[in-house]
């Protein structure tokens, strides 16, 4: 089988053992009780990994113990063979991340927003507005450079966050509930344009939702539900897992009907 193409980006396979992101036996108490019990799963470079699961089932606080906005108390996360807990700086360096609430500056452009990140990751002025400009080429964004984020609808500032994720070239990308609000067509695209990413870049994606025609014939699945896995692996043994139907209904099962 080929390589996958780069498209000048550094293509690497994994840790030792081909995962790019490799979380083990995670788990994070609150006061009132366990937000994610015992976690476990692993994505390799190309593969996209949709963590389905409905509001409050810990896909957010997963992201926060992965990108480490909150501190890993019990198991391991480790990017690229790099464990977090130790060497957070090289972890980190590999991630790319859109979390679900909005997190650009208003009052500057597309390109402003994008340089800004560039710079505190250490790239030089031109490489960052060469590659900002590639990365908004890439979602159809390039002519809106120069427009203030508070002037772009929801879906635009969307795809400005996923080309300020991908700036710093991460073997890893993680995306919770990227697509929350926006209308079907631009859900589909931004759908697209990051399987084209795990397919032609190798990039490793962790996807989290909880609408299931975000997920791909051939994405990878876990099931999260109360902070525990239900069920994992492809559609097909998920939906086995769960007595048979299609995924949505699997996934209202192993949710207990909430999956909608």
């Amino acid at each position: 089988m080929s390589e996958p193409a780069t498209n000048g980006r550094d293509f690497d396979r994994g840790g030792d053992d081909g995962a790019v992101l490799e979380v083990s036996a995670l788990s994070y108490e609150y006061p009132g009780g366990f937000a994610l019990k015992d976690v476990s799963l692993r994505v390799a470079a190309g593969e996209i990994l949709v963590l389905l699961g409905p509001n409050g089932a810990g896909k957010t606080t997963l992201f926060s113990l992965i990108t480490r906005l909150y501190d890993t108390r019990q198991g391991s996360v480790a990017v690229l063979g790099h464990e977090l807990r130790h060497e957070p700086g090289q972890a980190l360096a590999a991630m790319g991340v859109v979390f679900q609430q909005p997190t650009l500056d208003l009052d500057l452009s597309v390109m402003q927003n994008l340089l800004y990140h560039a710079a505190l990751h250490g790239m030089a002025p031109s490489v960052a507005r060469q590659r900002a400009g590639d990365e908004l080429a890439r979602l159809d964004m390039a002519e809106r450079s120069g427009e203030k984020v508070r002037r772009l609808n929801g879906g635009h500032r969307r795809r400005v966050e996923i080309a300020r994720a991908l700036l710093h070239r991460p073997r890893m990308l993680l995306l919770d509930e990227p697509t929350v609000g926006l209308d079907v067509p631009t859900r589909q695209a931004i759908v697209a344009h990051v399987h084209a990413l795990a397919r032609e870049d190798g990039i490793a994606v962790l996807w989290a939702t909880h609408l299931i025609d975000e997920v791909a014939e051939d994405d990878s699945v876990v099931v999260l539900h109360q902070g525990t896995i239900r069920a994992a692996g492809s559609s097909e043994s998920v939906i086995a897992a769960a007595g048979g139907g299609d995924l949505l209904d699997a996934f209202s099962r192993l949710t207990n009907g909430n999956g909608s």
